[in-house]
């Protein structure tokens, strides 16, 4: 079992940035594709962002392209989201998800999850 904790959110004005952190458990945590999703009130939930093990491929919704940035420190078995000029239509839970696939934006794919952590942009 992988275990993801979320934190970082907040309230913030359009125009803001925030960044987000997911905190794993065990040694394993760098052999699988890590993935940020959101799921704003009325909505389905979405794909922010998704990064491959080795770093070597990131994956980003068109919405939030040249806003936002995936990394992972592997060795802290971390992954972030960096989240700059926030806009009100980013307000949403924002999920840390693991697959233990190839690179996938499928959130099917995705067999671990963290409890969310909630973002809000003011307008």
């Amino acid at each position: 079992q992988v275990q993801l904790v979320e934190s970082g959110g907040g309230l913030v004005q359009a125009g803001g940035s925030l960044r987000l952190s997911c905190a794993a458990s065990g040694r394993t945590f760098s052999s699988y594709t890590m993935g940020w999703f959101r799921q704003a009130p009325g909505k389905e939930r979405e794909v922010v962002a998704a990064i491959s093990w080795n770093e070597l491929t990131t994956s980003y919704a068109e919405s939030v392209k040249g806003r936002f940035t995936i990394s992972r420190d592997n060795a802290k078995n971390t992954v972030y989201l960096q989240m700059n000029s926030l806009k009100p239509e980013d307000t949403a839970v924002y999920y840390c998800a693991a697959a233990r696939a190839m690179m996938t934006t499928k959130s099917d794919m995705y067999s671990y999850w963290g409890q969310g952590t909630q973002v809000n942009v003011s307008s």
